[in-house]
């Protein structure tokens, strides 16, 4: 083996053929690392092409008042979020007793002054369920969730997935639950239905 080593290292007399040499070692390894990794490349491939979004209104309403149902929520909202806008639409909100048309359409920033606010919308963009006390009105969907007596709050992405941020649904309480990992596993699975 030393011997074969000894043989090319005599035949590279040139800048040629160092040249030669080292482009032939460089498209082997890269090569072979391409084929040793084929699955990864091809995975990384196909879930960048695959683009999540938010399911129709119609088929989302099911979903929400299932979801309010399940963990007794008072309100449900769900809004559509454009991060490179720095905007959230409200596609609809669940009051505990019927759907609130008051504040479907509603636009407001994703990312405002608040911090509290901002920490949530990071925590969701992390795959978080984010729940905290809810107490000061911020904008019409704040203030509105006030009205109906909501102290606690839970939000979550949709779609579900770390970095996939489409939008998010609101779960509002007017005591705050008593085991919130079940809490936060029902948001889960809804968050999923309602991604495509």
């Amino acid at each position: 083996m030393w011997d074969k080593a000894i043989e090319l290292i005599k035949w590279v007399d040139t800048p040629f053929k160092l040249f030669e040499v080292v482009l032939l070692a460089s498209v082997f390894f890269f090569g072979y690392f391409a084929w040793d990794s084929r699955t990864v490349i091809l995975d990384a491939i196909t879930q960048s092409s695959k683009v999540t979004t938010l399911k129709e209104i119609n088929h989302l309403i099911p979903v929400a008042t299932s979801l309010q149902k399940d963990l007794d929520a008072d309100t449900i909202i769900v809004h559509k979020v454009n991060l490179a806008v720095n905007t959230r639409t409200t596609l609809f909100a669940l009051s505990a007793k019927n759907r609130d048309n008051s504040l479907d359409g509603y636009k407001t920033s994703i990312f405002s002054k608040d911090p509290a606010r901002n920490a949530a919308v990071i925590g969701m963009l992390n795959g978080e369920v984010v729940c905290v006390k809810h107490d000061t009105g911020m904008d019409k969907a704040s203030d509105w969730v006030l009205k109906q007596g909501v102290k606690f709050i839970c939000y979550k992405g949709i779609p579900p997935e770390v970095g996939d941020f489409d939008g998010y649904v609101s779960v509002g309480f007017k005591v705050e639950p008593t085991d919130l990992n079940i809490v936060k596993t029902r948001i889960n699975l809804a968050t999923a239905e309602m991604s495509q």
